[in-house]
C-alpha cells in the first residue's frame, strides 16, 4: 500500500487545523448507558469517542442533539440549549480526552426531524414541518403543519444560539449543523418541493435557507465569527415520490432536490459562512442512501460529492461506504473531495486511521453493512453497538488484562463465534485449540457471505482467520469432535460453537416427489439450482438469496406464510426498505399469507386466503430458519458441568451480533 500522503495531509476548516482528512461522521448514541439526563455523555460514551481519537481520526463529530424541547421533545431527551453547567462539566473530559490524541471535535446540533418524526412521537401530537400538509414518512396519513416564523426564532434560533455557547464552553472546536441533509427539518425548509411557504422562510433559495442563515448568524454573534460551523449536506434527495426512494442506477425524475437546486443551495451555504460540507445523499424516503446497507455499491456518493466540490470553495467531505484507504487517498489526490467522513467503518474498527497510516490495510476489520448493532439497536431502544465489534460503545467493559493463571481452552466450531472467542481468549493469555469438522473456517457465515454483493462479508471471514493465526490460535481442521475425542484432550474449559442446522419441510403432500434444496446448500453450490425457482420463506436469507439469483438472471418467486416479509422487527429499516424497493424494481413476485398445499413434479401448489394457486418451477429452495445444533453439548454437559459453555447459534439462533457478542462476553469471564 502506498504512503497515503493526501489522506493524512492536514486540512484547514475555517480557523481549525485538522491533522488529517478523516472525519468521524455523527451517529446518535441516545441511550442511558451512554448519555446522561443533562445531555452529556457517560464515562462509557466518552470512552467510545476517545477510542476513535486514539485510533487516529482527525475530526470527530458527536451525535445530533436537539436545540429545542417544545417540539419532538422526547426524541433526544434534554436539549443542549437548556443543559447548562452540568453539560459543560460533563463534556470537558470528552473534549480534553479527544484533544490529548491530537484530534479535533465538533458537536452536531439539530433542529429535529419534522415530517420524519417517528409515528410514536408524531401521532396525536403537534407534528411540525416546513409547510402545511407534508406527509409523515412512517405514516403518510399524518400531516404535518408549518412552523410559524415566531416559533422558528423563539424555539430554534435561540436554541442554536444558546447551544453553541454551551458547546464552546465545553471545549468543542466547532459546530456541525444537522442538517440540510437526509430530509430532516432544515432539509424540508431548504428543498423547493417541501417548502411551499410564502413568508420570509420560503420562496427562493435565500428564503428557503433563511433558517440556516439565522442559525449561523446567531452562533457567530455569540461565539465569534471565527468559530467554525460546518454543515451536513445531501446533494440529492434520491426520491421518486413521497416514501419512494430511487435505487442506484435507476432512471428516474428527482422528486426532491436535484443537481441544479443543490448547486444553488451549496453555494449559498458557503456565502453565508458555513466552512465545510459533510456530503452524502438521500432522505428517509430513500433511507438506504444516507445509511447504505450491504446491497449499496461502495463509494456511492463520491461522484455527487465531486460534483458539489466543483461548485464551492470550502472543504467537501464525502460519506457513504468510503472503505479502502487507497481509494480514499486517490479521490483526494484527484481533487474530487477534500476528505472522507466515516461512521460505521469506525464502529467496526476504531483504529481504521492508524492502520491505514501504518500500511496495515489488511488488518482493518470490515463493516459489512448489516446495521444490526448500530441503527437496528437504536430503533429497538437499545444501546448502540456493532455486530462485528462487541467492544463498540462498551470499551470500558473490555479490559483484556492477562490472566494470572492461563488456561487451556478447547473451542469446538470454527465459525465466527468460535473465532471471536479464540481471539478474545488469546488477549487474556489463554492457550486456545480450535477444532473444525470441515476444511474451511467461517461456519454458517460462509454460506451467508456467498452472495455476489457481500464483498465485505467475505473479507470478514478472511480477517478472522488471519487474526487468529497471528494471535497463535491452534487450528485442528477436518476434525469432528466427539465425546470420545474430548476424553483424550487436556483442557480447563470447553466452548461449544457448533452453530445451527437448517429447518426442513415435512408432512406436505407430494414432498417425496420433489427435491427440496435447503438455503445453505443452494448458497454453497452443493445442489444445482435451476432457472425457475420458488423460494419458500421470506425472511432475510430468503429475500437476499432471491435478489442474488435475480441478478444472475434467474426467475424467482417467493412464498411466505406470514402477512409480511423480512421480519422487520429484526431487520434494520434501511436494509428492509431497500430490499422492498429491489423487489418492486425487479418485479419479483412475493406471495404473503401463503401456505403450501402440496408439491407435484415441477409445481408448487399454495393457498392464499383459501384460493389455491400453482407455480411451475424447476427448483424449490427452503429458507425456513435454523435449529440450534446442540447434540455434542447435550452429550457432554453432564460430565463436564461448568467447564462447558455454549455460544453463537447453538446457544440461540439469531444473527452475527449474537455470535460475536456471546463469544466476547464469555471469553472475558474465563
Amino acid at each position: 500500500m502506498g504512503n497515503l500522503n493526501h489522506l493524512f495531509e492536514p486540512i484547514q476548516i475555517g480557523n481549525m487545523t485538522v491533522k488529517n482528512r478523516i472525519k468521524m461522521a455523527a451517529m446518535g448514541i441516545h441511550y442511558p448507558e451512554l448519555i446522561n439526563s443533562d445531555g452529556s455523555y457517560t464515562e462509557r460514551g466518552i470512552q467510545y469517542f476517545i477510542e476513535r481519537a486514539k485510533g487516529g481520526v482527525g475530526l470527530i463529530t458527536t451525535g445530533a442533539m436537539q436545540v429545542q424541547n417544545r417540539f419532538e421533545a422526547d426524541a433526544h431527551g434534554t436539549t443542549i440549549s437548556s443543559a447548562g453547567q452540568a453539560y459543560i462539566d460533563g463534556m470537558k473530559p470528552l473534549t480534553e480526552g479527544v484533544h490529548k490524541y491530537g484530534a479535533k471535535i465538533v458537536t452536531q446540533l439539530t433542529a429535529g426531524t419534522g415530517r420524519q418524526n417517528p409515528v410514536w412521537l408524531a401521532d396525536g401530537a403537534d407534528p411540525i414541518s416546513s409547510s402545511d400538509g407534508l406527509p409523515n414518512v412512517w405514516n403518510p396519513t399524518i400531516k404535518h403543519r408549518a412552523l410559524t416564523a415566531e416559533e422558528i426564532r423563539t424555539y430554534y434560533i435561540e436554541g442554536f444560539r444558546n447551544g453553541a455557547i454551551v458547546a464552546k464552553e465545553a471545549g468543542f472546536d466547532g459546530i456541525e449543523i444537522h442538517a440540510v441533509h437526509e430530509g430532516y427539518l432544515l432539509d424540508q425548509f431548504a428543498t423547493k418541493r417541501m417548502n411551499t411557504r410564502t413568508d420570509e422562510f420560503g420562496g427562493d433559495v435565500e428564503g428557503r435557507l433563511r433558517f440556516c442563515k439565522e442559525i449561523i448568524d446567531a452562533i457567530h454573534e455569540t461565539c465569534g465569527d471565527d468559530y467554525p460551523v460546518l454543515m451536513r449536506y445531501s446533494v440529492r434527495s434520491m426520491m421518486k415520490n413521497w416514501n419512494d426512494g430511487a435505487l442506484p442506477g435507476e432512471d428516474y425524475v428527482e422528486f426532491g432536490r436535484d443537481y441544479e437546486e443543490s448547486v444553488e443551495i451549496a453555494q449559498y451555504l458557503e456565502k453565508i459562512g458555513y466552512v465545510a460540507l459533510d456530503v452524502d445523499n438521500g432522505t428517509y424516503d430513500s433511507w438506504f442512501w444516507p445509511h447504505p446497507p450491504v446491497y449499496m455499491p461502495e463509494y456511492l456518493n463520491l461522484e455527487d460529492a465531486a460534483f458539489i466540490k466543483r461548485h464551492v470553495n470550502i472543504p467537501v467531505f464525502c460519506a457513504g461506504k468510503m472503505i479502502d484507504p487507497e481509494v480514499c487517498d486517490q479521490a483526494i489526490a484527484d481533487g474530487k473531495i477534500d476528505g472522507v467522513a466515516m461512521a460505521r467503518n469506525l464502529l467496526a474498527d476504531p483504529a481504521w486511521a492508524n492502520k491505514a497510516a501504518e500500511g496495515k490495510k489488511s488488518e482493518i476489520k470490515p463493516c459489512i453493512g448489516c446495521h444490526i448493532g448500530c441503527l437496528g439497536r437504536l430503533f429497538q431502544g437499545k444501546r448502540m453497538g456493532c455486530a462485528v465489534n462487541p467492544e463498540c460503545c462498551a470499551e470500558i467493559d473490555y479490559n483484556y488484562t492477562v490472566a494470572e493463571i492461563p488456561k487451556k481452552v478447547v473451542i469446538i466450531g470454527g465459525g465466527i463465534a468460535g473465532m471471536e472467542a479464540a481471539l478474545d481468549l488469546r488477549k487474556k493469555g489463554h492457550t486456545v485449540d480450535l477444532y473444525e469438522a470441515s476444511d474451511k473456517l467461517g461456519g454458517a457465515f460462509i454460506a451467508a457471505s456467498s452472495m455476489s454483493f457481500k464483498v465485505e462479508d467475505k473479507k470478514l471471514i478472511s480477517w478472522y482467520v488471519r487474526e487468529c493465526e497471528e494471535a497463535g490460535v491452534t487450528f485442528h481442521m477436518n476434525t469432528p469432535v466427539t465425546k470420545e475425542l474430548l476424553e483424550t484432550l487436556e483442557f480447563d474449559e470447553i466452548i461449544v460453537a457448533t452453530g445451527a442446522t437448517p429447518r426442513t419441510l415435512s408432512n406436505i403432500p407430494g414432498i417425496e416427489k420433489v427435491e427440496i434444496i435447503n438455503a445453505t446448500d443452494a448458497l454453497l453450490g452443493k445442489k444445482a439450482v435451476g432457472e425457475n425457482v420458488v423460494v419458500i420463506g421470506g425472511g432475510l436469507t430468503g429475500i437476499e438469496m432471491t435478489y442474488d439469483m435475480v441478478l444472475s438472471g434467474k426467475k424467482v418467486e417467493v412464498l411466505e406464510m406470514k402477512d409480511s416479509i423480512l421480519g422487520m422487527d429484526v431487520v434494520c429499516a434501511a436494509n428492509g426498505i431497500m430490499l422492498k424497493q429491489i423487489i418492486k424494481y425487479y418485479q419479483i413476485p412475493v406471495h404473503t399469507s401463503a401456505s403450501i398445499v402440496s408439491f407435484e413434479e415441477g409445481k408448487v401448489i399454495y393457498s392464499v386466503n383459501g384460493e389455491e394457486k400453482c407455480i411451475e418451477c424447476d427448483s424449490i429452495i427452503a429458507s425456513v430458519g435454523y435449529l440450534p445444533n446442540t447434540d455434542l453439548y447435550d452429550s457432554i454437559k453432564e460430565k463436564y458441568g461448568e467447564k462447558v459453555h455454549l455460544i453463537g447459534d447453538c446457544k440461540q439462533v439469531a444473527n452475527l451480533l449474537n455470535a460475536t457478542w456471546s463469544a466476547a462476553e464469555l471469553a472475558y469471564t474465563i
